[in-house]
């Protein structure tokens, strides 16, 4: 007798894998992005802030095909994120939480593009993005 969970083993072995190999390939991303941070001069408080921040980023970008690794991610995807997906997860999102990401995001992708992990063109997108899409952001997450 073949159980329902046991037909969507072989499947769930395969995303949690797949998951498991881009948290690992995200890992190290994370730990220089804190670096930097850190050699910015910032507050641990100000680094531990923007760099959970971002992992949170990354538990979005494997909620759902096509997953993705931080260094693909795009404005798209951070529209989506912080329209949608942050504030119906996040218990804690609010306004100040959003404009939180605003910062942690322009870091972030403006770090990824002096690292040569993502192109001058992705940063430019997500910074468009968030200018442009910083008061539908704002009313999303207070809606909640």
């Amino acid at each position: 007798m073949i159980f329902m969970s046991d037909a969507n083993t072989s499947d769930d072995n395969t995303y949690d894998a797949r998951v498991r190999a881009i948290r690992a390939y995200n890992q190290p991303i994370l730990d220089d992005f804190r670096a930097w941070l850190e050699q910015a001069g910032l507050s641990e408080k100000t680094v531990r802030n923007h760099v959970d921040n971002i992992d949170f980023f990354t538990h979005y970008l494997v909620y759902s095909d096509p997953l993705k690794k931080l260094d693909e991610a795009d404005g798209s995807d951070v529209r989506m994120f912080l329209s949608d997906w942050f504030p119906r997860k996040a218990l804690w999102a609010s306004v100040s939480s959003v404009k939180s990401y605003f910062a942690s995001f322009k870091k972030f992708f403006q770090w990824m593009a002096e690292t040569g992990r993502v192109s001058p063109a992705t940063v430019d997108d997500v910074l468009a993005t968030l200018k442009e899409g910083r008061e539908d952001f704002l009313e999303s997450v207070a809606e909640y």
